[in-house]
C-alpha cells in the first residue's frame, strides 16, 4: 500500500459557454473542449448522467479524449434517487450500470448518488438503498458516494451504515446544505461550492492553501481537524481523494481547480 492516495481535482462537466475565451482558448473547436479539459484537470464530475441515459459509444468517446491518468465521476440517475421508497430503485440503478459506464475502464471514478435537500434520513429507507449498490459490475470495482443535504443525516446511525457498506459520504462546502466530513469509505469526495466570481481563481489564495492541506491529509489517511465529524475518525489508511469546484462562480471553477492541482502537486 502506498503512503498516500491519489488526489483528483476537477469541475462539473466541460460544456459551459462562459468558459469559452476564459478557460478554453478563443477559437478552440467545441468538439475538442473535453480533450483540452483533460490536459489541464485531473477529473470531471459528469452531471448529464443524472438527467439522461448515455450510450456505450459515448462513454468510450469520453475515455478516448483524456489522458490515462484522468478519471470521470458519474452522477447516478435522478430516477434512482428522487423517489419516496429508495429500496425500489433497483431497476434504475441496474439500467444506469448497463448503459455502458464500465466502457470508461480505469477512467471510471466514483458514482455519485445525490439526494434532494428535502430528503430526510430514515434508517430503513437508506439501508435499503445501500443494499442495492453493487461492489462490482462487469468485472469492474465500483466506488459509491452519497450526497445528502438535510441535517437529519447528522446521525451516528447514518455514518455507521455507510461505513459498513464502504460507501463514502460527500463533504459539501455550501451555504445551506448539511456539512458532514466523516470518512466512511476507502476514498474521499468533496464538492466545493463557495466560489466568488470576482476572484480570478474563485477562492482566495489562503482558502486554496487550506484546501490543499485538507486534500493531502485525506489522501494520507487522516481527517482534517477543522471539518465537522459526527463520529470519531476511522483507522488511518491512504485514500484516493476527489475534489470538485461546482456551481458557485462557475466561470472561475476551472481556474480554482488548476490552482488547487498546482498546490497538491508540490
Amino acid at each position: 500500500m502506498t503512503k498516500q492516495g491519489k488526489i483528483y481535482v476537477g469541475i462539473g462537466g466541460w460544456t459551459y459557454e462562459p468558459w469559452r475565451g476564459v478557460f478554453y482558448p478563443k477559437g478552440l473547436p467545441h468538439a475538442r473542449e473535453l480533450e483540452y479539459a483533460g490536459q489541464h484537470l485531473t477529473s470531471i464530475e459528469v452531471n448529464g448522467t443524472f438527467y439522461r441515459t448515455q450510450t456505450p459509444k459515448t462513454f468510450r468517446s469520453w475515455a478516448d479524449q483524456v489522458p490515462d491518468t484522468f478519471v470521470f465521476s458519474l452522477k447516478g440517475p435522478r430516477y434512482a434517487v428522487n423517489r419516496r421508497v429508495l429500496s425500489e430503485a433497483g431497476d434504475s440503478i441496474k439500467r444506469f450500470l448497463e448503459s455502458g459506464v464500465t466502457e470508461l475502464g480505469k477512467k471510471l471514478g466514483p458514482l455519485l448518488w445525490q439526494f434532494a435537500p428535502t430528503k430526510k434520513f430514515d434508517e430503513a429507507d437508506f439501508g435499503g438503498f445501500l443494499d442495492l449498490l453493487p461492489e462490482t459490475f462487469d468485472g469492474h470495482r465500483l466506488r459509491h458516494v452519497i450526497e445528502v443535504r438535510h441535517d437529519s443525516f447528522k446521525a451516528p446511525a447514518f455514518i455507521a451504515m455507510c461505513r459498513k457498506a464502504n460507501v463514502a459520504i460527500c463533504y459539501a462546502e455550501h451555504d445551506t446544505y448539511t456539512e458532514i466530513a466523516d470518512i466512511t469509505g476507502d476514498f474521499v469526495y468533496a464538492r466545493l461550492q463557495k466560489g466568488e466570481e470576482k476572484l480570478k481563481a474563485g477562492y482566495p489564495p489562503k482558502a486554496l492553501d487550506a484546501w490543499a492541506e485538507r486534500a493531502k491529509t485525506w489522501a494520507s489517511g487522516g481527517a482534517p481537524k477543522d471539518l465537522p465529524l459526527i463520529d470519531k475518525a476511522p483507522k488511518k489508511a491512504p485514500r484516493d481523494t476527489f475534489i470538485y469546484f461546482i456551481h458557485e462562480a462557475k466561470v472561475r471553477a476551472p481556474a480554482a481547480a488548476m490552482a488547487l492541482i498546482e498546490r497538491v502537486s508540490d
